[in-house]
């Protein structure tokens, strides 16, 4: 994928490279790309939760005219590595697609069937039946929640029993539902076996390396034989970080029948094949002592789990991070069900426990006179308190101040349920949220040609984040290259190896990467054509204009890129880069910071909630693209909306199917849900991190506003609301 725009256009358009390719429709996302010969490839799911099949009714799939055939475990191709249990404890892998006759959750693959249209591929797939020898499903974790089964978490500090004498103590219980990932674009794979050991494939991921390394393990396939690209993708939420089932059956049936493949999920199956927030329930007791100082904590979690594949929410992992507790406890379980694999969501486990632990605290203000401001400010952890070792930087104390002076919180009613206009009753919420800061190994690679056209290269992809256009300001920053002779070319396996995007890492990881590649073309340059070794100061002496490369100091100081290249012999020149964590990880913690604030407006008689304001304060170091880093912190709040008031997937107990598997039934924010969310950015850099001095922002604008929504109902009505969503049927009775 390249990005760039011409020359002559004086009006470069900030904030998004990829911008003009996605509204002139020239993007292409994974299920949009042109192969000859294309079958289709449309799933069958089950139709029931657990058991096994005892017979697959195919007949009259096969006598439409324009199916191929019908995979299955009957006929399939078989894969070793599928087929043998003891090969197949991969992680990543969830299901041995066709390699089995077991049921364990409603809706998993059965059947794909493989047509020449997408049409006849449906047809086809809603005429297969299938004979069961079925057994009761167990879906309800409700009722399964076992407290007895959870388990110490090893991480214990100081002691339980020296706090439970404390002044002030809250002990509550907290419920959050299940969410699902709706990204705009559907989840899709076309599989091309280029050769009889090599394969093509154009897959919706957010880590196209990490694509390529499971179907390398999974088909015995050498990685380099394997392309994997995912030039745009219409979001992520964390849904694109497994290697889906789906991906897996596109391959082997490409393999069937010897031609490529395409299978696009539609909504429904986005319900149930890639992944959710696992439903949750926790238990919170801390306590603090007469001067409002935390001292305790007791934090038991579980979630539901699927049967079929472990997943692992941290949901305790919160509470040893943000507040300076002495004393920590933490707790946890999983309930296996037979419902589908879940997979980390924005913000995965700490947005969970978040909600909990900020609703507690915010209990405990109310209910013995503190501030929730000023009892934050006072309790803010002053080094990483798992490891005792500094902060690298955490501003998470001028993200309250700030917060506070732009909602007006000294404005506010301090009796929750006091103030009201015209019916309805308004209150003020606060909460904060916290994520660690890292990055990951990353390669880049910056080209120069003859036009002074730069080209910078990675194989991470953008999930909608602006990486793209993040990595075009560090180059921009970095070489002194005009924006409009940057070109980008990323979320392709052939490109230079990146991680994954996802857990806020990547622009903390590319950038660096980045950095590093700018330095070393301007060392390279410096030896080959002005001859010097080594230079320090490269960084502000050599820069790279419209027309030449400028050398401060240097003879000659100013040198064409023609001049330049035909001094070099060629017509381009490239290098790659590679930027990894150093010994700092060692030396200190890293960590981004939230304080979320908002303003509510709750009816009571009809249970309606409105979110007048919201208020977002980050401190994600470096913000290296304003307008993308606002768009993160707006879209996040959007979806701690949803989890506050509106999202919620059930299960019906009796057949283990999911109720309302659509978007008709499942509901989501709308324009009407939302105000205009107000962010506001530290921008100060972390000295240690990485070279751009960024943090990860995409996970903490989630982490703390279902809590700063909830409180602010409290605030509103006097009514703590412990169980997500807040629906209005729960204001109405309450």
């Amino acid at each position: 994928m390249a990005y760039f725009f011409n020359k002559e256009n004086s009006e470069f358009p900030a904030g998004r490279v990829e911008g003009r390719e996605k509204v002139t429709g020239a993007a292409k996302y994974s299920a949009e790309y042109n192969v000859n010969g294309l079958v289709y490839g449309v799933y069958v799911g089950s139709r029931i939760a657990s058991g096994t099949i005892t017979k697959l009714n195919t007949e009259k799939t096969l006598q439409i005219p324009g199916v191929i055939d019908v995979l299955s475990h009957t006929n399939k191709i078989k894969v070793e590595n599928l087929a043998n249990k003891d090969k197949f404890s991969d992680i990543w892998l969830t299901l041995p697609l066709f390699h089995t006759n077991k049921i364990y959750h409603a809706d998993q693959h059965i059947a794909l069937v493989l047509a020449e249209t997408y049409e006849d591929a449906v047809y086809g797939a809603s005429l297969i039946t299938a004979e069961y020898n079925e057994q009761t499903p167990e879906v309800n974790f409700k009722a399964r929640l076992n407290s007895s089964e959870l388990q110490n978490l090893g991480d214990e500090r100081g002691s339980f029993e020296q706090w439970q004498q404390l002044p002030y103590i809250i002990d509550e219980e907290y419920r959050i539902a299940m969410e699902v990932h709706h990204p705009m674009e559907m989840h899709a794979t076309i599989a091309e076996w280029t050769s009889s050991n090599a394969i093509k494939l154009y897959v919706k991921s957010q880590n196209v390396n990490g694509v390529q390394a499971l179907v390398s393990s999974v088909f015995g396939l050498p990685k380099e034989n394997i392309r994997v690209i995912s030039e745009f993708v219409g979001g992520g939420f964390g849904a694109g970080l497994r290697v889906w089932p789906h991906t897996i059956g596109a391959i082997m049936a490409a393999q069937f029948v010897q031609r490529p493949v395409k299978v696009v999920l539609n909504r429904p199956k986005m319900f149930t094949q890639v992944g959710h927030r696992p439903e949750s329930w926790q238990r919170i007791k801390l306590g603090a002592d007469a001067n409002g100082k935390l001292t305790g904590i007791l934090h038991q979690a579980a979630h539901a789990n699927a049967s079929l594949a472990s997943h692992y929410d941290n949901i305790t992992g919160i509470t040893r991070k943000v507040y300076g507790f002495d004393h920590v406890k933490t707790e946890f379980t999983r309930t296996d069900l037979n419902i589908p694999v879940p997979i980390w969501m924005r913000g995965p486990g700490d947005a969970s426990g978040c909600f909990a632990v900020e609703s507690a605290i915010d209990q405990l203000c109310y209910e013995y006179d503190f501030d929730p401001v000023e009892f934050r400010l006072k309790n803010i952890a002053p080094y990483q308190m798992e490891t005792g070792k500094p902060w690298s930087s955490h501003y998470l104390n001028e993200c309250i101040e700030r917060g506070a002076e732009i909602i007006g919180w000294e404005q506010r009613s301090e009796r929750p349920g006091s103030l009201q206009e015209n019916g309805w009753h308004i209150g003020y919420g606060h909460a904060v949220g916290l994520w660690n800061a890292r990055r990951s190994k990353t390669s880049a690679s910056i080209e120069l040609n003859n036009k002074g056209i730069m080209t910078v290269r990675t194989a991470m992809t953008d999930i909608g984040t602006g990486t793209g256009q993040g990595m075009l300001n560090v180059a921009h920053n970095q070489t002194g290259m005009p924006k409009n002779q940057i070109k980008i070319e990323l979320g392709d396996s052939a490109l230079p190896p990146a991680p994954s995007q996802g857990g806020s890492k990547g622009m903390a990881s590319i950038s660096a990467a980045v950095v590093e590649a700018s330095s070393k073309l301007k060392q390279a340059l410096a030896k080959q054509v002005w001859k010097l070794e080594q230079n320090s100061d490269l960084h502000s002496t050599m820069q790279f204009k419209e027309h030449s490369v400028i050398f401060s100091g240097q003879q000659p100081e100013s040198i064409t890129y023609q001049e330049l290249f035909q001094l070099l012999e060629q017509d381009s020149f490239k290098l790659e880069a590679t930027s990894s964590p150093g010994k700092e990880i060692e030396k200190y913690g890293f960590v981004s910071s939230a304080a979320h604030f908002c303003k509510v407006r709750v009816h009571k008689s009809t249970g309606r909630v409105k979110v007048e304001r919201f208020v977002s304060v980050v401190d994600g170091g470096t913000i290296i693209n304003d307008k993308a880093a606002a768009n993160q912190i707006i879209g996040a709040v959007v979806g701690g909306i949803g989890m506050a008031l509106l999202e919620k997937q059930d299960f019906d107990t009796s057949s283990g199917r999911m109720i309302d598997n659509d978007l008709a039934g499942y509901h989501l924010p709308v324009n009407a849900s939302v105000p205009i969310i107000e962010v506001s950015f530290i921008n100060k850099p972390d000295p240690h991190l990485n070279p751009s001095g960024a943090k990860g922002i995409g996970e903490v604008g989630l982490i703390g506003n279902a809590a700063a929504i909830s409180n602010a109902i409290f605030h509103a009505t006097g009514i703590r609301f412990r169980n997500l969503p807040v629906t209005p049927d729960k204001i109405i009775m309450a």
